[in-house]
């Protein structure tokens, strides 16, 4: 039976997941949100990703990524984090805007084939409003894109991606979504993601 990637069937698969609880941990924290969307045509569901500003000493600079960053001493929980970096980089309000659907295990971080000591957390969430407020991109973001998840989730978009790495060349997996190539630690959460959708 073929897998349906429209929002509602998202939605509902998501729900049923065994809910993932905040471990306790040493390593410093980050988390992301993946955000969905219907389209206007009524067909399979979108997930949002930003292209990051090219920054010198940012080891995901000019990778494509979901909105997120790390957990501030004073944020309660790495939910609000999401929230928090979300507002903070692209100006949208999830708590006011966005309908939690589910908590993606950690992800440990890795920069330069590199681990670096932090965690990341994937929050999923849809935004059921045909148009929501629009986006205020911070100096951290070079533009957002809308990319739909059936393509990927399905393997018609699959790519490699050559990442040179102190001399050498290291063949990654890759989706092309618009000619823009999503590889790394985005890749790996949104397999996460179509893993989930697949389970049962």
């Amino acid at each position: 039976m073929s897998t349906s990637y429209d929002l509602a069937a998202i939605a509902a698969r998501l729900a049923v997941l065994d809910l993932v609880s905040e471990a306790a941990t040493t390593e410093r924290q980050a988390a992301v949100a993946a955000i969905l969307r219907a389209p206007r045509d009524g067909h399979e569901a979108e997930v949002l990703l930003i292209r990051r500003s090219e920054r010198q000493g940012d080891p995901w600079s000019g990778q494509m990524a979901f909105p997120g960053g790390r957990r501030e001493p004073a944020d309660p929980s790495l939910y609000y984090t999401a929230l928090r970096e979300t507002e903070e980089e692209i100006g949208l309000d999830l708590a006011q805007h966005g309908r939690f659907l589910a908590r993606l295990a950690d992800i440990p971080a890795v920069a330069r084939a590199r681990r670096v000591g932090m965690t990341i957390t994937p929050f999923v969430f849809a935004l059921d409003e045909r148009d929501p407020p629009p986006f205020s991109l911070s100096a951290e973001v070079a533009e957002v894109v809308w990319a739909p998840i059936g393509p990927m989730a399905r393997g018609q978009v699959a790519a490699r991606y050559a990442y040179h790495h102190e001399g050498n060349v290291l063949d990654m997996p890759a989706f092309d979504v618009e000619e823009r190539i999503v590889w790394g630690l985005t890749y790996r959460m949104l397999e996460m993601l179509f893993e989930a959708l697949h389970e049962r």
